[in-house]
């Protein structure tokens, strides 16, 4: 017996809802994207952060919002572990400077520190401390069940960068700023953040208000033409 060709998938023993969508006129969605574009358009990374409070709210949404990113099986294999406490967003970045110190002083190859020196990166990171949340994304390379046994899980680096981008973009709407920030190596952050083997540390994303005297590299995006191709 073939598939029929209308009609509702069949779902067999998985229960299926009706997708929640709501179409708009072709005038409205391309209101729609323009706005969106030039919103994230602005958005830009800064290293100079405000110490002033973000509300745990905000923090809770951005999660939130990256919690709605596809994923692999729809297995979800992140966790975004919040910092705001001044001892311990302290001792990430004793850690953070002392692997970022060796990186910059020989273990980083010189085509790589070539290719950062626009942004005018070094091992100082005060963002680290002054932005009132660090807000560190873990990468789940595996999942476990209830009697301890691994559950493989597919997709995870895919699916983190697509749930940090999420975070990232949800960030910007809030009118906040965040670095992301990946110190080498990061095995200190699952010890630090006392997380389980099966976690991984994938991306740092301190998160607040620009500092007065925030500034940016004068760096420019590739245009449309670079990034695409169209068949």
């Amino acid at each position: 017996m073939t598939e029929p060709t209308s009609g509702p998938p069949r779902t067999g023993k998985h229960p299926f809802v009706p997708l929640a969508f709501e179409r708009r006129p072709p005038a409205e969605s391309l209101q729609r994207a323009r706005d969106f574009y030039r919103e994230m358009d602005r958005r830009r990374t800064t290293r100079h952060f405000s110490t002033e409070p973000v509300p745990r709210e905000l923090i809770e949404l951005a999660i939130r919002t990256a919690g709605t990113a596809p994923s692999g099986a729809h297995q979800q294999p992140w966790t975004f572990v919040a910092v705001s406490d001044p001892a311990l967003k302290a001792e990430i970045r004793r850690a953070a400077e002392e692997e970022e110190k060796a990186f910059y002083s020989g273990r980083a190859p010189e085509d790589w520190i070539a290719a950062l020196a626009p942004l005018g990166t070094d091992e100082h990171k005060p963002h680290l401390t002054d932005a009132p949340w660090v807000v560190v994304l873990f990468r789940q390379s595996h999942g476990l069940e209830a009697d301890g046994s691994k559950r493989t899980f597919y997709y995870t680096q895919e699916s983190c960068g697509i749930a940090a981008g999420f975070f990232i973009a949800a960030v910007h709407q809030m009118g906040l700023v965040t670095l992301t920030h990946t110190p080498n190596p990061m095995a200190f952050l699952s010890e630090l953040l006392e997380r389980p083997p099966n976690e991984k540390a994938m991306l740092v994303m301190p998160v607040g208000y620009p500092a007065p005297h925030a500034r940016v590299p004068d760096i420019a995006r590739k245009p449309l033409g670079a990034i695409s191709v169209w068949r």
